[in-house]
């Protein structure tokens, strides 16, 4: 470090601008070497499980975000007019301690929520998660401050560690992709309840994704592959419930509006009357 602190000038703009770009590019070279040791040697260390997309992306984005604050100090404390004036800063340590420990409250409470999550795995890169305000989407990244979520309508919902780590999660997808679906249909109460049973068990064997989640003696006791049943009983009409196996929660939402729709029209055709809201005149 020395030697090249004296090839440069570093009482002059240019030499300090040069000297600074040399320190950005070695820690920017070692930045990449490094990353790319400890990932081989993650991945040979751990299984492939154990490793997985989320371990990678969160130590290269804190081996970055490390040597880049490595470099900032070198440049900080080697260069003579910076280091003097960090060392009037620090003549000031208790006021500078207070405030620097106010401004990093936050970023530490999320780099430490940051590395629980890595750690302990609530969620991984890929996963496909629902939060307790009702925001659902596909896990992108865990950076050392947030985590990022592309929703469905294709925007990236950020969200800092410490706030995600404290909300319930609904992970679709961290133990078993398959689904059960519960799909709802109102009828009249005077609709024949066998044909609309059996109008929509036809109508979700025709529909994609449907896995048969039958055990092997359910089937050979012929156990029905759809769970279709009465559930309640009001006024006005009947609620009939499907349970449906799905083999990917996120094409639960197409399966719905195709079922609905198709189940519907054989409703209309079929003439099976949907309820009547009743309403009470007051003269």
């Amino acid at each position: 470090m020395s030697t090249l602190i004296n090839y440069f000038n570093l009482e002059s703009g240019l030499g300090i601008t040069l000297y600074s770009l040399c320190i950005t590019l070695i820690c920017w070279v070692v930045s990449r070497f490094s990353r790319t040791l400890v990932i081989l040697f993650l991945k040979r260390s751990l299984t492939k499980e154990a490793f997985g997309e989320t371990r990678l992306k969160f130590t290269r984005n804190s081996l970055r975000f490390i040597l880049g604050l490595i470099g900032v100090l070198i440049i900080l404390f080697t260069v003579p007019v910076f280091r003097e004036k960090v060392g009037y800063i620090f003549s000031g340590a208790g006021i500078l301690a207070a405030i620097i420990g106010f401004a990093a409250k936050d970023a530490i409470s999320n780099l430490i929520a940051g590395l629980f999550i890595v750690l302990f795995r609530p969620f991984r890169i890929g996963d496909y998660i629902k939060l307790e305000k009702g925001n659902m989407g596909i896990v992108e990244d865990i950076t050392l401050r947030h985590t990022v979520i592309k929703t469905f309508e294709n925007k990236r919902l950020i969200i800092p560690n410490s706030v995600i780590s404290t909300e319930s999660v609904l992970n679709y997808t961290i133990q078993d992709k398959k689904i059960l679906s519960f799909n709802n249909f109102m009828i009249g109460l005077e609709s024949d309840i066998d044909l609309v049973k059996s109008i929509i068990y036809e109508e979700a064997s025709k529909l994609d994704f449907v896995i048969d989640n039958r055990t092997p003696k359910g089937v050979i006791d012929n156990v029905p592959e759809f769970d279709v049943r009465l559930i309640e009983v009001t006024d006005v009409a009947m609620h009939i419930q499907a349970h449906i196996w799905l083999s990917d929660p996120l094409k639960e939402f197409k399966m719905k509006s195709v079922f609905q729709e198709a189940v519907y029209k054989r409703f209309n055709e079929e003439g099976v009357p949907l309820p009547i809201p009743l309403r009470k005149i007051i003269s």
